[in-house]
C-alpha cells in the first residue's frame, strides 16, 4: 500500500504542546496528588522524579525515535522495521489496544470532570454541608443516564478536534487548551500558595520523610511516572511520526517531560495547600479530587470561583489527553486500511462511546456484573490497560530499541537533531534500567491483582 506524504507539525511549539498535553491529563491533576497523599509527600515525589529521569525519559525518546524514523503509526512502525510476520509487531497492537481501551473509560472519567463544572457553575457546592457534597459524586455514579449523556458530549468533543487532522485540529487546538489549561493552574497555584496551608502543603510535598516511603509506594510510583507520560499508549509513536527530522529528541522529550511534572507538582501544592489550609488530610485516595476538593472550595473565600477554575482544568487536561488516544488509533486505520481521516475519526470515536457505556453503567445498573475476580467492568478494564498493556508494552518497546533494532538508526535519530553525545547513557539505560524497571511493576502488578488466581480459576 502507498503512503501519501506524512503531515508533520507546524512548529516545534505546536509540537511541545500537544506532546504535553497528551502527557498532562487526570494522572496530573486528579491521581498524582492523591497517590503522593496516600504515599506520604515528600520521599514519593522524589522516587516518583527519579523514575521520570531513569525510566519515562528513555522509553519517552525510544518511542519518539520509532515514530520519527518509520512516519507511521504504532504497528505501521514495526511492520516498517521489521516485516508483517514479526513478533515484534506485538508492542504496536498492545499500546493500540491499551488507547483503544484506556480511551473508552477515560471519556467517562471525563465527563464527570464536565459535570463537575456544570454544578460549579449552578453554584451547587455554595452554602452545603460536607455531607451533602461529598454525597453528590455517589449519585453522579449511581446515574447511568447522566454519565453517558457526559460521556457522549467528551467523545464529540474529542473527535471534533481530532477530524481537523495534525495541524488544523490537534496542534492548533493545543496551542489554545495548553495555555488556558497553564493560566488556570496558575491561578490555582497562586491561591494555593497565598492560603495559610501554604507552608504545610510545601512540606508535605518536598521535605521526605522516608519512614512512610514503603516497597509498594516505589512501585506505585514508578508505575505512575511511566503511565503520566502517555508511554505504552502509542501516542508517543503517532506523535513521534509527525515530527521533523531536524529535531532535537532529548531537547523535545526534555521540555515535555518538564512541562508534564511541573503541572503534576503545581497542581499537587495548590490542592495540598488549600486541604491543610481548613484542617483537613491529604491522604483521601481517590474521592479527593470529586469529594474532599469540592467541600474545601466551599469553606473558602472566592471557593464557587476557584472550583469553576479547578473543574475546568481538570476537563482540559483530559481533553488533551484523550485527543492523543484517538489520535494513535486513527492513525492506524489511515496509514494501515487507507482510511480518510473523517471516516476513521467518527468510526473511532462512536466504538469507543459504545464500548465506555458498561463504564458508566458500572456503578449503577451493571453493579453486579463482575468481569475479574470481584471488579465490575471498569475497574476491570481500567486493571488490564493500566496494570498490564501499559507496562507490557513499554517494556517490549525499551527491550526491542535496546537489543533488537538492529543497524544504526537509532544513534543516527539523536544524531540527526544534535543529540548524539546523549547516546552512550541513554542506551545503557534503555538496555538495562528502564526494562528492568518495569518489568519489576509489572510482575508486581501482576501478583497483586492476582492475575494468575483469576485465569487459573478459568480454566
Amino acid at each position: 500500500m502507498e503512503h501519501p506524504p506524512r503531515a508533520l507539525w507546524a512548529s516545534r511549539l505546536g509540537f511541545i504542546l500537544a506532546a504535553a498535553g497528551s502527557a498532562v491529563g487526570l494522572g496530573n491533576v486528579w491521581k498524582f496528588p492523591y497517590i503522593a497523599g496516600e504515599n506520604g509527600g515528600g520521599a514519593f515525589v522524589l522516587v516518583y522524579l527519579l523514575c521520570i529521569a531513569v525510566v519515562g525519559l528513555p522509553i519517552m525518546m525510544a518511542e519518539l525515535m520509532i515514530g520519527r524514523h518509520t512516519r507511521r503509526d504504532a504497528v505501521g512502525a514495526f511492520i516498517h522495521l521489521e516485516g508483517r510476520r514479526s513478533f515484534w509487531l506485538s508492542p504496536g497492537w498492545v499500546s493500540i489496544a491499551a488507547a483503544f481501551i484506556i480511551l473508552s473509560y477515560y471519556s467517562v472519567v471525563a465527563g464527570w470532570t464536565l459535570d463537575y463544572v456544570y454544578r460549579s457553575l449552578a453554584g451547587s457546592f455554595s452554602g452545603q454541608p460536607a455531607e451533602a457534597i461529598e454525597g453528590m459524586f455517589g449519585s453522579l455514579i449511581g446515574d447511568g443516564p447522566r454519565q453517558i449523556l457526559w460521556h457522549f458530549i467528551f467523545v464529540l468533543l474529542s473527535l471534533g478536534i481530532v477530524i481537523g487532522g495534525v495541524q488544523k485540529g490537534i496542534e492548533r487546538w493545543s496551542k489554545i487548551l495548553m495555555p488556558i489549561l497553564f493560566v488556570l493552574l496558575f491561578l490555582l497555584f497562586v491561591n494555593g500558595m497565598l492560603s495559610k496551608g501554604a507552608w504545610e502543603g510545601i512540606t508535605f510535598m518536598f521535605r521526605p520523610d522516608f519512614h512512610h516511603l514503603t516497597p509498594g509506594s516505589v512501585l506505585e510510583a514508578m508505575g505512575h511516572a511511566f503511565f503520566t507520560l502517555s508511554l505504552g499508549m502509542a501516542a508517543m509513536i503517532t506523535y513521534g511520526s509527525y515530527l521533523s527530522k531536524g529535531e532535537d529528541l532529548l531537547a523535545a522529550s526534555l521540555r515535555v517531560v518538564i512541562l508534564d511534572t511541573t503541572i503534576a507538582l503545581m497542581a499537587g501544592l495548590a490542592i495540598f495547600s488549600v486541604v491543610f489550609s481548613v484542617g483537613m488530610q491529604p491522604a483521601a485516595g481517590p474521592g479527593l479530587v470529586f469529594k474532599t476538593v469540592p467541600v474545601v472550595f466551599s469553606q473558602l473565600p472566592g471557593g464557587h470561583f476557584l472550583a469553576i477554575v479547578f473543574f475546568l482544568l481538570l476537563s482540559f487536561a483530559a481533553l488533551t489527553s484523550a485527543i492523543s488516544l484517538l489520535e494513535a488509533q486513527v492513525a492506524y486505520l489511515i496509514d494501515e486500511r487507507g482510511w480518510n481521516r473523517k471516516r476513521a475519526t467518527a468510526f473511532l470515536a462512536g466504538l469507543a462511546f459504545v464500548v465506555g457505556i458498561p463504564t458508566a453503567l458500572s456503578y449503577n445498573s451493571l453493579s453486579e456484573w463482575k468481569i475479574i475476580g470481584d471488579r465490575v467492568f471498569f475497574d476491570s478494564v481500567d486493571l488490564i490497560a493500566s496494570n498490564y498493556l501499559l507496562p507490557i508494552s513499554g517494556l517490549l518497546i525499551a527491550l526491542y530499541v535496546g537489543w533488537f533494532w538492529s543497524g544504526t538508526e537509532e544513534k543516527e535519530e539523536l544524531i540527526a537533531g544534535g543529540a548524539g553525545w546523549i547516546y552512550p547513557l541513554w542506551h545503557f539505560l534503555i538496555r538495562f534500567v528502564s526494562p528492568v524497571a518495569v518489568a519489576i511493576v509489572l510482575f508486581f502488578k501482576i501478583r497483586e491483582t492476582g492475575l494468575f488466581e483469576w485465569l487459573a480459576g478459568l480454566f
